[in-house]
Parts: C-alpha cells; sequence; structure tokens
C-alpha cells in the first residue's frame, strides 16, 4: 500500500491527508478525483473535514485567487463530500482554489433530545461557519484571497451556507473571533429552505435576509417541491430591495436535478458564466453544452 503524506499544519492542527488526489470510491462523484483533504476542526468529538482542489501550477499565479467552498446537501442528517467533488475538479481548473465541506450531521435519536425550539439544523450552520473561517484564516497558505470568497451547496448545503454567512450566531466559541464569515458570492443548487424553518429563528432565513445580499445564483427545478420555500424566501428578499440574486429554472426537472449529467453540465457553465461577470472568474467555460439542447431559463 502507498504510504500517505502527512502535514501537520501547526497553526491550527489542520491535516492534509493525501498527497495526490486519488479517485473516489462509488457513489455521487465517483467519477472525480478527491481533493487534498484537511482536518478543519473537531466537533462532538469527531474531526470534520474538506477536500480542496488546486488550480494548475498554483505556484505560478501573480497574486492570491478566489476561494470557493461548497456545502453537501443530504437532509442535515447525509449526504457526503461526494456530491461536489466535479465542481470542485472544474472550478479549480478554471483558475480558483476550491472547498467541499462537511459538518456535524446529528442522528434522529440525537434530534429528538434538543431542547423545545431547537434543531438539528444549528450544529450544521456552527461547523459551516468553522469551515469558512478556516478556509480564510489559511488563505496564505492556500493561495486564496480571504476577501474573496465564495460559498454555496446543494439542497440542505445550500441552506447551511446560507446562514453561516448571515446569522451572526451560532459560532463555534473555538473559533477565531477576528475572522468573519462574510463572502462576496453565493452558488445555490436548490438551496433547501424550509417552511416551518420560523419555529427557530436562528435557522430561518426569512429572519436573516438583507436587501444588500451579494451576488448569488440560484437553480431550482419547476417541479421541485423545495421550491415553495425557496420561492418565499426570494419575495422576501425583493421585499427588502434584494437585486442580486439570479435564478435559473430547469423545465420539468425536480430536486437535485443538478446531481445528474447532462444537467450537471448546464448549472456549472451557468455559474461559470457568473463568476465571470462578477469578476471572479475570467475567460469562458471549457465545458461544452450538451447536444440534447438541455437549457436554464433565466426568471426575474
Amino acid at each position: 500500500m502507498k504510504l500517505l503524506s502527512v502535514i501537520l499544519i501547526a497553526i491550527c492542527g489542520a491535516t492534509l491527508a493525501a498527497e495526490k488526489p486519488a479517485k473516489a470510491k462509488g457513489g455521487l462523484g465517483a467519477d472525480a478525483p478527491t481533493g487534498k483533504p484537511y482536518i478543519y476542526k473537531t466537533s462532538a468529538g469527531k474531526e470534520r473535514q474538506m477536500e480542496i482542489y488546486f488550480p494548475p501550477n498554483p505556484g505560478a499565479a501573480k497574486s492570491k485567487v478566489p476561494g470557493l467552498i461548497l456545502f453537501h446537501g443530504g437532509g442535515w442528517g447525509g449526504g457526503s463530500l461526494g456530491q461536489f467533488r466535479e465542481a470542485c475538479a472544474y472550478f479549480a481548473s478554471r483558475g480558483l482554489v476550491c472547498a467541499t465541506s462537511e459538518y456535524q450531521m446529528l442522528s434522529k435519536a440525537d434530534s429528538a433530545k434538543l431542547p423545545a425550539g431547537e434543531t438539528r439544523k444549528r450544529v450544521c450552520v456552527t461547523d459551516a461557519k468553522s469551515a469558512i473561517r478556516w478556509f480564510k484564516q489559511h488563505a496564505s497558505e492556500l493561495g486564496i484571497d480571504p476577501q474573496r470568497i465564495i460559498t454555496g451547496g446543494g439542497s440542505a448545503g445550500g441552506h447551511i451556507s446560507a446562514l453561516a454567512t448571515m446569522n451572526p450566531g451560532l459560532n463555534d466559541p473555538a473559533d477565531p473571533k477576528d475572522i468573519d464569515t462574510r463572502v462576496v458570492a453565493y452558488l445555490w443548487f436548490n438551496p433547501a429552505f424550509a417552511t416551518d424553518d420560523d419555529k427557530d429563528p436562528e435557522i430561518d432565513i426569512l429572519h436573516h435576509l438583507k436587501a444588500d445580499l451579494p451576488p448569488a445564483i440560484a437553480f431550482f427545478g419547476d417541479q421541485d417541491p423545495w421550491k415553495k420555500g425557496w420561492d418565499i424566501a426570494h419575495a422576501k428578499g425583493k421585499s427588502l430591495g434584494t437585486k442580486s440574486i439570479d435564478l435559473q429554472i430547469a423545465t420539468n426537472q425536480s430536486h437535485s436535478f443538478f446531481n445528474k449529467g447532462p444537467w450537471q453540465t448546464v448549472t456549472l457553465i451557468a455559474a461559470d458564466k457568473f463568476l465571470v461577470k462578477h469578476g471572479l472568474l475570467t475567460g469562458e467555460p471549457t465545458k461544452t453544452m450538451p447536444a440534447t439542447g438541455e437549457k436554464l431559463v433565466p426568471t426575474p
């Protein structure tokens, strides 16, 4: 067995567990290479990991590049890093430093023990905030401009990325207090904004939306049952004066349509163009639109 090279970053105890990307084993993202694993914190007695993807010849960059950190979906209780390996590998090839991050997920049994008014989504948000802070804290060695961090995710991961950057609370006391979780843009793949989140204001997007939302692109299938929660949040944002959301609809598609080809390619191209528009990438997408004709419909 080939020995894995382990590098300990003493400044925070982060661990780099693989020297070269390997192929993922089975499941979502099985055809994409794995990124370099880092441990960004320990929560509930377990190490939490993110995988980082670097641009080709990162040492050749004349300046720091934007960083992208994505959070997988899975109903706040499941899912894996495999969901965004393909996206991270692609955007790294386009010049970003990209990470896909896991987070603490409570079992149904543990969730049932929570006090009234609290939900299992809180721990997910807390870990996501830690991941973003770790990403910024290590910007120098990762080659990232900490003032140009992009985040997002799919389904539950989209919700987590939003609350981790909008809610000033739910912080881990162990996190560095001088590093914020602000970002410059969002990539949201059918973010799961639940209509019953109002039972816990800490994780309710409606309690934290502001007019000055950074630019965001959101993808939804028009048959997605989660779109109802999105529509309510989108309307609330508009009522506050938000004009920064680019909503793209996939006709006749349901939840998680973006995970599968050809829609994965279509959404990545749209996300690429969005980042170029906002000065976070340059050039043209290197993926090609499918010959089968799938297209997203822009929606006001």
